[in-house]
């Protein structure tokens, strides 16, 4: 579990250093005198049509690569291993697919559906090297992952992609890139450059082998490859249609559409300070759950789903609880548009949509990397029912807070599910007493700063508030041994501070 524990840190650190950036990013975007509600909206729909079009054109390769690597890396030399040949082929085929369809459908999508976004008109196109440049790279991260590097992908994707946005946003304002236009076309080749980062240092590091001629090991599983790549493909896409389905609708139903979704996209970014311990915990867990089911270790598979359940709903309930209690108070501070006020009440619903899902563990993980990944597809295909109906019924009917209302509903259905299944097949499920421990704790370091200054205003009780709450919140978590992981890190860390000791 120590090397679970260590990568998940790691790559919490540099989710995190990515997110800060991601918040000057947004600042930048939001802040008056800046960029418009729609230029900003813009940049969150090139990410949701871009996940679309992954979603398409994988073919299931990410899931190819984490269910059979342990089968590739054991029988096959280096040199002699095809998988990431076929791995990133498949994609590009795919992704030649989502291209003609996109051309052959642009009028149906920008005329009709998108008629109230007309800066989707203008810079349509641009989406399509923006969708390549995430499958490659979504491709690739799945590859670092079970190479078990996942800081590497966690950094080119969480800090290198903003760091490029940064760039490009300060060059805009200077003056440099003399346009927004420009600014897009700059923008929409920023995955394919990090893609290249990680095919550079897989090439560097001798692990990057382009092979093809079938292996044994291709031939004796294909029939098995071609059954879960299908499945993987069609649960992914109804998985990722349904997590970005709530921006395109808030687009294409709601008057002035791209900078609606400029204030909703706005709520999404401020959550995603929420789930940077999914991700890191998500990319250094995956490796390890295919070796364990490999192994048969049911053990270890359900140490990795405890503690991936305890340590994400401490973390994402306590970080969401400290974005509440300075909402306003941080876009009055920094000088944000008053518009993105109206973004509260999304964070509210989208908040406890992240909270929930993470607080279930790596459920999903389990099931993709286990033989019963058939049912992460049915499960999907439960969401996407749920989502994309309610979706747009409540958007029409309740403006932007619609679709975040339905994606907690959809999203806790969707968890019960998987939850119930795991519990019914395996006899696993992620809550202890320390759950409910969390829970509490969270609950009354809450109310606790809230009563005592919950009442003043600006930058210095923000700062005080926070810090507040930061200490209380920790000095709890270590004083009921909470999570498992708390004092090991805390000693690691005693022990390298101590005088003479390493």
């Amino acid at each position: 579990m120590s090397t679970v524990r260590r990568q998940s840190i790691i790559s919490s650190i540099v989710v995190y250093i990515g997110f800060a950036l991601g918040l000057f990013n947004t600042w930048l975007f939001t802040r008056k005198g800046g960029f418009t509600e729609a230029q900003f909206g813009l940049t969150g729909l090139f990410i949701a049509f871009a996940s679309i079009m992954y979603s398409v054109a994988s073919l299931g390769a990410p899931g190819y690569i984490t269910k059979f690597f342990p089968y590739y890396q054991a029988h096959l030399k280096r040199e002699k291993n095809d998988l990431l040949t076929w791995a990133l082929l498949a994609p590009v085929a795919g992704f030649v697919l989502v291209l003609a369809g996109g051309l052959l459908f642009k009028d149906i999508l920008v005329d009709k559906i998108f008629n109230n976004s007309p800066e989707l008109l203008q810079y349509y196109y641009w989406t399509f090297p923006f969708g390549l440049g995430l499958t490659l790279f979504m491709v690739l991260e799945s590859y670092a992952w079970q190479q078990r590097v996942p800081v590497l992908s966690n950094f080119s994707k969480e800090v290198l992609f903003r760091l490029l946005t940064t760039l490009l946003i300060v060059l805009t304002m200077l003056g440099v890139i003399g346009s927004f236009r420009r600014f897009v076309h700059f923008y929409s080749f920023l995955y394919l450059v990090i893609a290249l980062v990680l095919i550079g240092y897989f090439i560097a590091t001798r692990r990057f082998h382009f092979v093809f001629e079938r292996s044994k090991v291709t031939r004796r599983f294909s029939s098995k490859i071609l059954t879960l790549c299908s499945f993987i493909w069609g649960g992914g896409l109804v998985f990722n249609i349904a997590s970005v389905f709530d921006t395109i609708v808030v687009a294409a139903v709601l008057p002035d559409g791209v900078a609606m979704a400029g204030i909703f996209t706005f709520a999404q970014n401020i959550t995603s300070l929420i789930q940077a311990p999914q991700r890191a915990i998500v990319s250094a867990a995956v490796g390890p759950l295919s070796q364990a089911w490999k192994e048969k270790n049911m053990a270890r598979i359900n140490r990795i789903y405890h503690r991936s359940s305890i340590n994400q709903l401490l973390f994402s309930c306590a970080m969401f609880t400290l974005i509440w209690i300075n909402f306003e108070d941080g876009i009055k501070v920094f000088n944000l548009k008053e518009s993105f006020l109206y973004a509260k009440p999304i964070f509210l619903f989208i908040g406890l949509t992240k909270i929930l899902d993470m607080g279930t563990g790596v459920n999903g993980q389990i099931i993709s990397t286990s033989t019963h990944w058939r049912f992460e597809f049915l499960s999907g295909l439960l969401l996407l029912g749920l989502a994309l109906p309610l979706n747009y019924v409540l958007t029409r009917h309740y403006g932007l807070i619609g679709p975040a209302i339905s994606n907690l509903v959809a999203f806790t259905i969707y968890n019960i599910v998987r939850y119930t299944f795991l519990f019914r097949k395996f006899g696993m499920q992620p809550f202890t007493r320390k759950t409910g421990y969390a829970v509490v704790l969270v609950v009354a370091c809450y109310t606790i700063t809230d009563l005592l200054m919950g009442a003043h205003g600006g930058l210095l009780y923000m700062t005080v508030r926070s810090m507040f709450y930061i200490l209380i919140m920790a000095v709890g978590t270590v004083a009921l041994r909470i999570s498992p992981d708390i004092m090991p890190v805390l000693n690691t860390v005693l022990k390298k501070l101590r005088p003479g000791r390493g």
